[in-house]
């Protein structure tokens, strides 16, 4: 690996801190401003819908101007939105911080080309599990500055407001900002061609990648693993609290907890198994495990029961983002990786989207038990995935190196 590599890696790494300090605290802020659950759902949702039409834009900007300044600009959004919604003093507030946050992203996707621009296609899966990796490391940190930023705040004018965490989140964001502008060269050596319509911004691909050869199927399989896994993400925050009865301080130990696993399966972990199995194989066995982790963490409400099925999910959950990500750039050509690894992150988006409205509206918060009913639903429609990945594998599968 480069060192141009390991600059997108750090900034990969600053980001998802960035994103990571939000992710204990957006349910319970929304709760904060008298949301209810669906309510809250559409705060998660919000975001993703955004992102859903801006990130194929950003990308394929990115293939005309150069990854760096797309790469500014996602980053910029990000900074001025969650220094808005840590200082929001009503809920309309709040839902317009997270659509800007949403209309301005697309700098996982940015990150993800600039990779492919640097790495060689024999090193292309270990670096995305590299980078899924400084994500991972994020997954760590994160929650425990967030825990901090909320205890820090019990002494300012915020007072106990999940704002703070906000408010530190953009900050960092800020701090990628910098980084990217003073330390990261431009990577892409062959600019797409320009369109004569100024408006030819990339939508119609959202159509389009649909119909892609190889592409098209992980664009589908993409989004619906997104789905699955955003019902449990929902469900989750809820389920440990209420129903195992436990507080904020163990949920950012959890998170934790996902975050260690994930970094060693996403360095280590993705390595050894690469030596082994091939990138669609290793997508299967983190489905699978993904699959009947979700189904066996409400069967028994017990706190030690759930770490222990935690412990099993955490450790092939992250191996699978990185396999569909490395496949689609493996199956697309130089000069459109901005564009499709944009239209793939589009598409995440978007199941970000419907997932937590899924859950949202399936649970009943007059009803605690019912915050299972999204992880049993995720575990059966997450194995339905796996076979339908199974069945279509000819048309996508590639041979690891």
């Amino acid at each position: 690996m480069n060192r141009k590599f390991w600059i997108i890696a750090l900034i990969s790494f600053i980001n998802s801190l960035s994103f990571t300090i939000l992710i204990p605290v957006l349910y319970l802020y929304g709760r904060q401003f008298k949301l209810d659950d669906s309510q809250t759902s559409l705060l998660f949702a919000i975001y993703a819908f955004a992102q859903f039409f801006a990130t194929p834009i950003i990308g394929k900007l990115s293939d005309r101007f150069g990854r760096k300044p797309l790469l500014i600009v996602s980053l910029a959004g990000t900074v001025i939105a969650n220094l808005m919604a840590g200082t929001a003093a009503s809920a309309a507030v709040l839902f317009f911080a997270r659509f800007l946050d949403g209309i301005t992203g697309g700098n996982a996707s940015v990150a993800q080309a600039v990779i492919s621009d640097v790495t060689t296609p024999e090193n292309r899966a270990k670096a995305f599990g590299i980078n899924g990796a400084a994500f991972g490391l994020g997954f760590i940190l994160g929650p425990a500055i967030s825990l901090i930023a909320q205890k820090v705040a019990l002494n300012t004018p915020l007072g106990k407001s999940f704002g703070a965490s906000f408010l530190v989140s953009g900050t960092i964001a800020a701090i990628a900002l910098l980084l990217t502008i003073f330390f990261l060269p431009e990577t892409l050596k062959i600019k797409a061609q320009k369109s004569q319509n100024f408006f030819d911004l990339g939508l119609d691909k959202l159509i389009t990648g649909l119909y892609m050869p190889k592409i098209g199927i992980l664009l589908v399989i993409n989004f619906l693993t997104g789905l699955t896994f955003n019902m449990f993400t929902f469900a989750f925050q809820p389920y440990f609290l209420q129903v195992i009865k436990q507080n904020s301080d163990t949920l950012t130990l959890m998170f934790l907890m996902f975050g260690v696993l994930g970094v060693i399966m996403q360095t280590l972990g993705i390595s050894l198994m690469l030596k082994r199995l091939q990138i669609v194989q290793i997508l299967f066995l983190g489905l699978l495990i993904r699959s009947v982790s979700f189904a066996l963490m409400p069967i028994w409400e017990n706190v030690y029961y759930f770490v222990v099925v935690c412990i099993l999910f955490s450790l092939l959950n992250s191996v699978v983002q990185p396999m569909i990500s490395a496949l689609i750039s493996l199956n697309s050509s130089p000069e459109e990786q901005g564009t499709v690894l944009g239209i793939n992150s589009s598409y995440l988006s978007i199941s970000n989207g419907f997932g937590p409205v899924i859950a949202g509206f399936v649970v009943n918060q007059n009803n605690p038990h019912s915050y299972g009913y999204p992880l049993y639903l995720a575990g059966i429609c997450t194995f339905l995935v796996l076979i339908f990945a199974f069945l279509k594998r000819q048309s996508y599968a590639v041979k690891s190196s």
